[in-house]
């Protein structure tokens, strides 16, 4: 299964909701929350001075293979990301 296809499907206006889930043993995606209509992805790093969002956008971006930025929720499980054209 192309796990890229089936994430990009869940991006609307270059924007996508996740949940995260830190301290996890490998960053991996988790499946889709039809519920919260969110990603739910494992990061494989604490949620401690900024380490977890680090970990997420860097896993993202190289699955994505785009520029990934936290727009909002930085401190919460719970984030908006926005995901630019820009072709890492």
């Amino acid at each position: 299964m192309d796990e890229t296809a089936d994430i990009t499907k869940h991006i609307m206006n270059n924007r996508m909701t996740i949940l995260a889930k830190p301290n996890a043993k490998r960053s991996e995606i988790l499946g889709w929350d039809e519920s919260r209509k969110a990603l739910r992805v494992a990061v494989a790093a604490p949620p401690d001075k900024d380490k977890a969002n680090k970990e997420l956008i860097s896993f993202l971006s190289k699955l994505l293979k785009k520029k990934v930025e936290i727009i909002h929720g930085t401190k919460s499980r719970e984030k908006m990301i926005r995901i630019s054209e820009k072709v890492r």
